[in-house]
C-alpha cells in the first residue's frame, strides 16, 4: 500500500522558510515567513553563516545511518522539501528565496515557450540535444538572486564543473564564487572563505556527490552509505576547522531519495505517447503532461496506468499549494502542463527522445513520498 503524501510547508516548517531565516539574518528581505525552528534572531548576530547543502540527503536516511554521529549529534529535526522534491525546483529556491510558484522551475525538464522547447534549465540544455537552450538565461531565469538584497558578505563554494554554468552565473549575483574539485577541496574552500575577511558573511556551500551516487547505485547502496560516512567525518572536521571563528554551520538538503526497482518503472504507453504536444516534463515521480485533449488523455491514461499513476489535471496540484505561496511566474500555467502523472508507490514513468541515453536511474526523487519530502535541518556552532 502507498504510504500517504507528505504535502511541503511553505508557512514556517519547510526549505523556503529556512532561506527565508538565512536571508533575513544578514540583512536581506525574506519572501516568505523564517523558520519556526531557526528564527533570524538566533543566528544574525554570528560573524559567519555557513550553509551547507548536501544534494539529495533525506531526513529518514540521515537517521538510519547516521546513529553516533556528527550530523545526528547536530540534528535539529526535519523540515519540508519544496515541490516538485527536486534539485532544479530547490537550489532554484535555495539561490532566490522564491518558491517553484514563482520561479517557474518545476523539474529537471521544464517546457519553456520562451525557446518552444522542452529543456534542462540547470545545465541549460534542451532535453536529447547538446544545443544551448537558445534564449538568454535572463528570460528563463527572471527571480534576482538572493545574495544581491543581502546587508552582507556572500560567498558561493560549489563545484568546479557548474560553479561558471549559465545557470549558476545568474543565481549567484554579486556573491564571490569558489571551485573545488573533491571533498577535501570542499572543506578547504569552505574554511578560507569563513577567514577571507573579518566581516560579517553567508558562506553557501553545495555538495552534489551524494545525490549522483544515489542515482547511479541506488541510496541503499553500499557506495552511498561509505560516502555518507565520508561527509559525517567531513561535517565534524569542518566544525574543528572552523572553532574560534564565530561561526554558525546550517545544514540541509535539496530534497531525499527512494529507490525503484525495475519493476515499478513504466515506459510510457504509445498509446498515450501519441497524444502529448510534447515530450514529457518534470520528474520521472510526477510527470507533466502536455496533451491534445485533456479528457480523452486522462480517460486513457486511467485505463492504461490504473495501477501505476494517479492522473489528475495538474491545475488540481495548483489549486491545492503544491507549489508554494507568493505571486506566480507569469508562465508557470504553462510549465506543469495539462495533466500530471503522479506515480504511486516506488514507480516512475519515462518517455525517450533521439539523443538520449537509453538508462534509468536506480534512486529517484520528485515525489510526494516522506523519504523524498522530508530533509534535515542541522544547526551547530563553533
Amino acid at each position: 500500500m502507498s504510504r500517504p503524501a507528505v504535502f511541503p510547508d511553505y508557512a514556517g516548517g519547510g526549505f523556503a522558510n529556512l532561506i527565508a531565516t538565512l536571508a533575513a539574518a544578514r540583512g536581506g528581505a525574506p519572501r516568505h515567513p523564517t523558520l519556526l525552528a531557526l528564527p533570524p534572531a538566533e543566528i544574525e548576530d554570528a560573524t559567519n553563516i555557513v550553509f551547507v547543502i548536501v544534494d539529495g540527503l533525506g531526513d529518514r536516511y540521515l537517521l538510519a545511518h547516521g546513529d553516533g554521529g556528527q550530523l545526528v549529534r547536530h540534528r535539529r529535526g526535519a523540515i519540508k522539501a519544496v515541490f516538485p522534491s527536486t534539485t532544479a525546483s530547490a537550489i532554484t529556491t535555495s539561490f532566490t528565496g522564491a518558491t517553484p510558484l514563482a520561479h517557474g522551475l518545476t523539474g529537471w525538464f521544464t517546457y519553456f515557450s520562451e525557446a518552444a522547447c522542452v529543456a534542462a534549465p540547470r545545465p541549460f540544455r534542451r532535453r536529447g540535444e547538446k544545443a544551448s537552450i537558445g534564449v538568454p538565461p535572463g528570460e528563463i531565469f527572471i527571480e534576482p538572486s538572493i545574495f544581491d538584497s543581502l546587508a552582507t558578505r556572500a560567498i558561493v563554494v560549489s563545484y568546479r564543473p557548474i560553479i561558471d554554468s549559465q545557470y549558476n552565473l545568474h543565481h549567484c549575483g554579486r556573491a564571490e564564487r569558489r571551485a573545488y574539485d573533491n571533498l577535501e577541496g570542499f572543506l578547504a574552500q569552505t574554511v578560507n572563505a569563513v577567514k577571507s575577511g573579518p566581516e560579517r558573511k553567508l558562506v553557501y556551500a553545495y555538495w552534489p556527490d551524494f545525490d549522483a551516487l544515489a542515482h547511479r547505485h541506488g541510496v541503499a547502496s553500499a557506495e552511498v552509505r561509505a560516502h555518507f560516512s565520508a561527509l559525517d567525518a567531513a561535517f565534524g572536521e569542518l566544525l574543528a576547522r572552523l572553532a574560534g571563528t564565530d561561526t554558525i554551520v546550517v545544514l540541509s538538503a535539496d530534497h531525499g531519495f527512494i529507490d525503484c526497482p525495475a519493476g515499478e518503472s513504466v515506459d510510457l504507453p504509445p498509446a498515450l505517447a501519441a497524444l502529448l504536444r510534447f515530450p514529457l516534463c518534470g520528474e520521472r515521480r510526477v510527470a507533466f503532461c502536455y496533451v491534445q485533449d485533456q479528457k480523452a488523455f486522462i480517460s486513457k491514461a486511467k485505463s492504461l496506468l490504473a495501477n501505476r499513476a494517479h492522473v489528475r489535471p495538474s491545475r488540481e496540484l495548483l489549486d491545492e499549494g503544491w507549489f508554494g505561496t507568493g505571486r506566480a511566474h507569469p508562465r508557470f500555467a504553462e510549465r506543469i502542463g495539462d495533466v500530471a502523472l503522479v506515480m504511486k508507490g516506488r514507480g516512475t514513468v519515462k518517455d525517450w527522445v533521439t539523443g538520449e541515453p537509453r538508462h534509468l536511474h536506480i534512486g529517484n526523487h520528485g515525489g510526494m513520498s516522506e523519504d523524498e519530502m522530508n530533509i534535515p535541518l542541522v544547526v551547530a556552532k563553533t
